[in-house]
């Protein structure tokens, strides 16, 4: 084995699962996935890893077709793992100092493209790929639906498929038909006015050809003429392929002058854009996770009922158009993926027409997921009907109002203010810290591992590292920019008890004592309870935004059996509307409502976990003037049914 220069730079690890199918080990669609973007960005900054439950997977050579040979690619046992990337979901990026895992597609994918631009600054065709603004798929599941779908629902649709694609039960997935639905909407890009007047005369223009070729026919002349291309293919097409080609005389360009009369055209005359790729005009890493899936769901319903394609007609467009982009058939190629031409399909590209009718067919199946609730009247009937069934918030006393840490003599690092935060505020964080180490420090023991979930820049992880040496801290937060600033904070502590993972909070997946939450907005909240449920682990949180609480794949409001028997989810959602009404601006008897409804969403929150054997407590931090979202819970498992935490009748 040839030795390393200690002096020389490590490079990254990049874990990819392997699963196993028919007893033979296989290439799962994210790693699939991840494997197509190295090869598109031609990334050689990392070091792969493929992980395998099985001993003897290196033997096998089914899946060394789909791993591009110019790859230095190692095998790895799940339990030969490093400690932070075997408590996350794969695909993961572990770096240099061991300490940083970045975990969940999305993440890693970003990672991916960030790494291959820092490598070579010339490659702006990877940097396109985060989209105008840098920021595709950047948005956890839970709060972007787009990202949802394209990270969870169609490889999960895909993959269901896939293991029974025989199955005549088996219907088009609901996440494909949505994306189908997305593909027949009208596009809106930044700037896109002077395509559209491009488009106004194009269309003009091949309506004078038409008029044209029509007097010739009458008269009996042969019209065959060559097809214009950008007739043919579409000015959004062609469009798209200009960005996307680094030599611009590689395709004809779309900036021609509009006549006088184009010009003149009202803004909301001109036609509207079609899409080319999954998010419209451009090619971005939205449509690097789609290929791949979409890529094996075609070539399945080729096989086994090719009927059905013609319900996908805007899709089956998309997969043809993305074999256009410069550098995909050679990363499809690597990767074991033979693409489909358009002489594979009997469909063919869809007509306008048939847009307009797939569009419309697949809209009725996705109106009732689409419905929004919305909010009529008050709260007060809804916490009137609650208290006549009994039902009434009442908060635990707190049992150590004036602990506070010794901010004094702390180390400044240690003191949330990071040169960033005003005077008041900062006094108000560290009231606020005060009350979550206190609970955290009574209840951790040596050895314990301590989860900040939602962790911001780590002002709670950081705080509790320092503070309990005997413990292992990990910070887990999606917003990079945020846990960047806390590995900063940790280093010039000089803190080794601590770890980093950027990841959706549910992408973790291991063993911990204690969790801990300061304002996890929304349904936050309950996925952090969640996590430490399964876990059998304490919990100690500070919810937020109480407003953002909503029905999602994975909850279902309200929570607990009580609140269920005696509130429907609208008026449940009203609760959690005024919630948030508590303001230090807003008149006090507005923010008193508030405070109720805050205590009833908790107290619903309190009871579902007290089903699985939790007692938990919900009290007002102190002072209450710290935050206008003052609640915390504290959860131990254990306590069995019951606590001082509510009253009812």
């Amino acid at each position: 084995m040839t030795q390393t220069d200690p002096h020389q730079e490590q490079p990254e690890c990049l874990y990819l699962e392997l699963s196993s199918q028919n007893e033979q080990p296989s290439v799962p669609l994210h790693t699939s996935i991840s494997l197509f973007l190295l090869s598109y960005c031609e990334c050689t900054s990392f070091k792969v890893f493929l992980v395998s439950a099985k001993p003897d997977t290196q033997s096998s050579q089914s899946w060394k077709s789909q791993v591009p040979t110019s790859l230095a690619v190692s095998m790895v046992h799940v339990k030969d793992l490093p400690v932070l990337v075997r408590g996350c979901r794969l695909p993961a990026v572990l770096d240099e100092t061991g300490r940083y895992c970045r975990a969940g597609l999305a993440v890693v994918l970003r990672h991916i493209i960030d790494r291959t631009c820092e490598a070579d600054p010339r490659r702006k065709d990877a940097a396109s790929l985060l989209g105008f603004k840098k920021t595709c798929l950047k948005a956890c599941a839970e709060v972007s639906q787009w990202t949802r779908l394209c990270e969870l629902s169609i490889p999960s649709a895909v993959e269901a498929h896939l293991r029974q694609p025989t199955n005549p039960s088996l219907h088009l997935p609901s996440a494909l038909l949505n994306l189908e639905k997305t593909l027949g909407e009208p596009v809106k890009v930044h700037n896109d006015d002077k395509i559209r007047r491009q488009k106004l005369q194009q269309q003009q223009k091949n309506h004078q050809k038409k008029i044209s070729q029509d007097l010739q026919e009458d008269q009996g002349t042969d019209v065959t003429q060559p097809q214009d291309s950008q007739s043919a293919n579409g000015l959004e097409l062609q469009a798209a392929l200009a960005k996307l080609y680094v030599d611009s005389g590689a395709v004809p360009s779309t900036t021609i002058r509009e006549s006088s009369d184009i010009r003149k055209v009202k803004t909301t005359e001109l036609p509207q854009l079609e899409h080319v790729f999954a998010e419209g005009l451009y090619f971005t890493l939205t449509d690097v996770v789609l290929l791949p899936c979409i890529h094996q769901y075609l070539s399945s319903l080729q096989s086994h009922n090719a009927s059905a394609l013609s319900q996908l007609p805007l899709l089956l467009r998309w997969y043809l158009q993305v074999q256009e982009v410069p550098g995909v058939p050679r990363a499809a190629q690597a990767c074991g993926m033979a693409l489909s031409t358009r002489k594979a399909f009997t469909t063919g590209p869809p007509t306008i027409a048939e847009t307009q009718q797939s569009s419309q067919a697949n809209q009725e199946s996705l109106e009732m997921t689409m419905k929004e609730v919305h909010f009529v009247g008050g709260p007060r009937p809804t916490m009137t009907k609650l208290k006549e069934s009994g039902i009434e918030a009442v908060f635990s006393p707190h049992p150590c109002p004036s602990w506070t840490l010794p901010w004094d003599s702390l180390p400044e690092a240690v003191n949330p203010t990071e040169g960033k935060m005003s005077d008041v505020r900062a006094a108000r964080k560290r009231q606020q810290l005060n009350n979550l180490v206190a609970m955290a420090t009574e209840l951790a023991r040596p050895g314990d591992t301590v989860v900040d979930f939602c962790s911001g820049g780590g002002h709670v992880g950081i705080v509790l590292a320092h503070t309990l040496p005997d413990c292992q801290v990990i910070l887990i937060e999606n917003k990079e920019e945020s846990l960047v600033r806390g590995k900063v904070r940790s280093a010039e502590l000089g803190l080794t008890n601590i770890g980093f993972i950027q990841a959706n909070l549910d992408y973790f997946t291991g063993p911990f004592h204690i969790g801990v939450a300061l304002h996890a907005c929304g349904v936050a909240t309950d996925m952090v309870v969640e996590q430490c449920i399964q876990a059998g682990a304490t919990f100690v949180v500070s919810p937020c935004c109480y407003g953002f609480v909503q029905n999602t794949l994975k909850f279902t409001f309200p929570r607990s059996k009580r609140f269920l028997e005696t509130l429907s989810y609208k008026e449940h959602m009203i609760l959690c509307r005024f919630a948030d009404q508590t303001a230090v601006q807003l008149p006090s008897e507005r923010r008193l409502i508030g405070k109720q409804c805050m205590g009833l969403v908790d107290l619903d929150r309190s009871w579902a976990a007290e089903t699985h054997g939790y007692s938990v407590r919900v009290m007002t931090m102190e002072p209450d003037s710290c935050s206008p979202k003052n609640n915390m819970l504290v959860g131990v498992a254990g306590g069995g049914a019951g606590g001082d935490n509510y009253a009812t009748q």
